[in-house]
């Protein structure tokens, strides 16, 4: 059995394939009567699409979303939403040489092990285009958790890493790196330009932050908020690697160092004096900002060649013609934005249901 629905109560299915004629979402669960049109939708999209500057695919898709069902004068009616958009500049012709052979890196030979054959046009469902439809759902998320902000932003490219004292909001929507640094986005564009000459790709560093989490979201042990956000970002194609807090850091500090100290505030709530837990403690949201940080593998679709087999099991070499973000991490800020939502409306909900608040 496949699964391709994600979250508990307030859960989305994606369908879809990366050169079929349209891909998209159902989400259910999603409660009546909130706000929601196609106009509230596409602003995430945008920020996700391709061909938007020289540093990702040059694939040109409008990604237009649809609404079809659920929504009525507005507002949510309480039954399944379903998205859709359309695939509309698809090169299959680019994947001739993947239909004989498996690229390195990629889930070609995955697939075909699991299920027989594969559609190789694109990568089929491993494509990240798929992402586009978790971007439209997260949207949908977003209508569930207004009190909620949520922001991500690449930290690193390439093994480059920003300085965090040059921290500047504002400057993650006025580059084409989401990145909070205005010295290391400049530095990133000759880093990703020389991997596009070269033929090759870069990996990223993506992190997010969720605030205004009110302290209670969450479940011990099997619905933990910590644990449902890793599940959600390590779905999320080339990901490999998923921190919350300070992660694999935490390891290097002692136990003092690492407690998140905590003093009387004037409303009978904690002020905390560090966030090392990334506003987690045992499942369950502390009240602080909620950070998670993403690790994206390079882009397996390159133009140098590698090593491979081809399916009739004979050695090969293989390169992967066409057009292909020579960063996938550049894109995956939004869509880490999206599952980060999708988490917290599905916790949301949760809660409201446990607790009756």
């Amino acid at each position: 059995m496949s699964y391709n629905t994600f979250g508990r109560v307030f859960r989305f299915t994606t369908w879809g394939e990366s050169h079929g004629p349209a891909l998209g979402a159902v989400v259910d669960g999603c409660p009546p009567g909130l706000a929601l049109t196609e106009a509230d939708i596409q602003p995430w999209l945008d920020k996700r699409r391709p061909g938007t500057s020289r540093f990702t695919t040059q694939r040109q898709e409008p990604d237009q979303v649809r609404i079809l069902s659920g929504v009525f004068e507005g507002r949510t009616t309480g039954t399944p939403i379903s998205l859709m958009i359309e695939n509309v500049d698809q090169r299959s012709k680019d994947y001739s040489e993947v239909a004989l052979a498996y690229r390195p890196g990629h889930a070609d030979y995955a697939y075909d092990a699991k299920y027989g054959f594969r559609d190789y046009r694109g990568g089929g469902r491993s494509s990240a285009r798929e992402t586009a439809a978790r971007v439209a759902a997260g949207a949908v998320a977003r209508a569930v958790i207004p009190e909620i902000r949520i922001r991500a932003y690449l930290v690193e490219l390439g093994g480059d890493a920003i300085d965090r004292a040059t921290f500047e909001d504002a400057q993650i929507d006025a580059n084409p790196f989401f990145c909070p640094d205005a010295a290391a986005a400049s530095r990133w564009e000759k880093i990703v330009d020389d991997a596009r000459k070269a033929g090759s790709s870069v990996g990223a560093i993506v992190e997010c932050v969720a605030e205004g989490v009110p302290a209670g979201w969450g479940a011990p042990l099997y619905a933990k908020l910590d644990s449902e956000l890793a599940a959600a970002c390590m779905s999320i194609n080339a990901v490999k690697g998923v921190e919350i807090g300070d992660g694999f850091a935490a390891a290097r500090l002692t136990g003092e160092t690492n407690a998140d100290a905590m003093r009387p505030g004037n409303d009978g709530k904690p002020i905390f004096l560090a966030n090392h837990a990334g506003g987690v403690a045992g499942g369950i949201a502390t009240g602080q900002p909620v950070v998670i940080r993403v690790a994206l593998k390079p882009t397996s679709s390159i133009l140098t060649p590698v090593e491979t087999i081809g399916r009739d099991g004979q050695a090969s070499d293989i390169r992967t013609k066409g057009r292909h973000d020579p960063c996938v991490g550049i894109r995956a800020a939004p869509v880490v934005e999206a599952m980060m939502a999708l988490v917290l409306a599905d916790q949301k909900l949760l809660h409201r249901a446990q607790t009756g608040r």
